[in-house]
């Protein structure tokens, strides 16, 4: 049995996603479970140095979590041949070109979504990565989720005879900054920073439909900016220029519709953050990130409309959940460990560059029928 090191440079980990869920929930635990396990017996061993532009925060994160290596100097870090993988988790705007420079020196690709600000640079970052004859992947979290994963295997198995339409409710409250910290950063709110919540959320959207209802065919989506003043991290007010909610409707492959309602203006009643209620012929069935419930054609109750009497039926309870007993790991280290055992298994990785693409697809055209008040159909991606 050997173990194979894999150095992998992990820049932008000081925000809230990269330290949080790439950094602690994933490379870390991978670590202290002894690396990935590989089919031949083998273990791959992430060796990961911490890439920042401020030396406080990175070295400061690097000695809270026990991390050798960490640096400021990005070009540095891409020249060292030692490390092989290059992970970005920072800056939209920034991202094409650091991927471009990872992947002229050779290096394997894995990044966050969306994997650039437009979609002609997302579509040149997957053919030049083709071409080098990298590997390449990208973060594509949520079709992880135990809550989604349970909604696949209950596609998969039919569930829901004819799939009819499937709303996704996302959101919550985002504090301005004036009275109350934000829980977003503010680059979120500003045009000029690659903010936005269609450019941030669709991509989300794209995959989770694709791999699990069916294949996006159009859209149409009107956008929003709510709130127009915000306070940043240092107490400043300025103008929040950036879409803070969509709506959106998308025709899938085979007929169903998606409804999808996002917002960082939105108070939560319901069962979680984001739900995605998925309705078919014989049933139907609502996932949150961790559970799943669901409603069969039996199960169904016959309510009658009445405005003159309160309602007697008691709609929640009349949902069972389904696969409590089934247990599944973060989404985020799994799909790295897929994505590590890809590299070492030479195995195909389906979640790539060219599907972070169709995700920033879908933004633009998003982007573009709100401008112009119209369906946009979505055609097939370059390969």
């Amino acid at each position: 049995m050997t173990e194979h090191r894999l150095g992998i440079i992990m820049n932008g980990v000081t925000g809230r996603m990269g330290t949080n869920q790439h950094l602690i929930r994933s490379i870390l635990a991978i670590m202290k479970e002894g690396g990935v396990k590989l089919v031949n017996g083998d273990t791959v061993m992430p060796d990961p140095i911490l890439v920042g532009r401020n030396t406080e925060k990175v070295e400061g994160l690097a000695r809270e979590y026990n991390v050798e290596r960490w640096t400021t100097n990005l070009d540095g870090a891409i020249a060292n041949v030692d490390d092989t993988l290059f992970f970005d988790s920072a800056s939209t705007n920034l991202r094409a070109s650091l991927l471009r420079q990872a992947i002229d020196a050779g290096k394997d690709i894995y990044c966050e979504k969306p994997s650039a600000a437009t979609l002609e640079d997302a579509v040149d970052v997957y053919q030049r990565a083709k071409a080098a004859g990298v590997r390449h992947g990208v973060v594509q979290d949520k079709i992880f989720l135990p809550g989604l994963l349970k909604m696949k295997k209950l596609m998969d198995e039919g569930f829901f005879g004819r799939l009819l339409s499937v709303k996704i409710d996302f959101g919550y409250w985002v504090f301005e900054g004036d009275w109350k910290q934000a829980q977003r950063p503010s680059w979120n709110y500003r045009k000029a920073d690659g903010g936005g919540i269609i450019l941030d959320m669709m991509p989300h959207w794209r995959y989770v439909l694709d791999n699990t209802f069916g294949r996006v065919k159009s859209v149409s989506c009107l956008g929003r900016v709510n709130i127009d003043k915000r306070w940043d991290e240092e107490d400043q007010r300025y103008d929040a220029d950036a879409d803070d909610a969509s709506y959106a409707m998308i025709e899938l492959e085979g007929g169903a519709v998606a409804q999808i309602f996002a917002s960082w203006c939105t108070r939560v009643r319901k069962d979680d953050l984001v739900t995605f209620h998925a309705d078919g012929t014989h049933g139907a069935a609502v996932a949150g990130l961790t559970k799943c419930y669901t409603q069969d054609r039996p199960g169904t109750p016959s309510p009658i409309w009445n405005p003159d009497e309160p309602q007697t039926i008691k709609f929640f309870d009349t949902w069972q959940e389904y696969g409590a007993d089934l247990g599944f790991d973060n989404g985020f280290k799994s799909e790295w460990e897929m994505f590590i055992q890809s590299l070492y298994e030479d195995k195909p990785f389906h979640w790539n560059l060219r599907e972070g693409a169709k995700g920033v697809q879908l933004a633009e055209a998003a982007m573009q029928s709100w401008q112009e008040r119209r369906w946009i159909d979505i055609q097939e991606v370059p390969e």
